[in-house]
């Protein structure tokens, strides 16, 4: 008889338990240790890739991370939030082609995954692709309109393209709802005169 890739669910929910059990007490040695081993019984499990890709990165082990990523992504092809992973740990390492073809397939997978459509628009950005970055950063805003970071970005980009009219329409809406982000766009832009008189 042979085991089933993804063993009972019963056996999986416990597993689970067990590697969070030992990261909140701070064991994240065991926990990468029980995740190996999980992993050679179960390769590919979205779960199992997932939570060590995790666990790696916040270790500093981006290659790892990477790795793992790169195995979920190629074992569940249709994962929107393991491109969008995959693109973070990417841009962070400076591998902005490779990240910018992750986010932008986590977006096609899910158009709505606003953080996906963020992290395109910073790559983007990094990459001096200004307008293109300005096309997901106005698609972050309208799926996040309350988020301040889309909208400062914007902002930056705005300027970057010596559009300093466009910069502050945003710094005003900016101040509306996020003043804190407002006062540090203009201490950083050195735009004035935002609220109108």
């Amino acid at each position: 008889m042979t085991e089933s890739p993804r063993g009972s669910a019963i056996e999986m929910l416990w597993h689970k338990w067990r590697i969070q059990a030992l990261l909140v007490v701070g064991l994240r040695e065991r926990a990468l240790e029980a995740l190996d081993g999980l992993l050679a019984r179960w390769p590919g499990h979205r779960y199992l890739l997932s939570s060590r890709a995790n666990l790696r990165a916040q270790t500093g082990d981006a290659r790892g991370a990477i790795a793992d990523l790169r195995a979920l992504v190629t074992a569940s092809p249709d994962d929107a939030h393991g491109w969008f992973n995959l693109g973070f740990v990417l841009e962070q390492q400076g591998e902005l082609a490779e990240a910018e073809a992750a986010f932008t397939r986590s977006t096609v997978l899910s158009e709505k995954l606003d953080r996906a459509w963020y992290g395109l628009g910073l790559v983007l950005i990094r990459q001096q692709r200004h307008r293109d970055a300005l096309v997901a950063l106005k698609r972050n805003t309208e799926l996040q309109p309350m988020s301040p970071y889309g909208w400062y970005q914007m902002a930056r980009v705005h300027m970057d393209l010596n559009e300093p009219e466009e910069a502050r329409k945003i710094l005003r809406h900016l101040e509306g709802f996020e003043p804190k982000v407002a006062a540090q766009l203009k201490r950083e832009t050195g735009l004035e005169g935002a609220t109108p008189s």
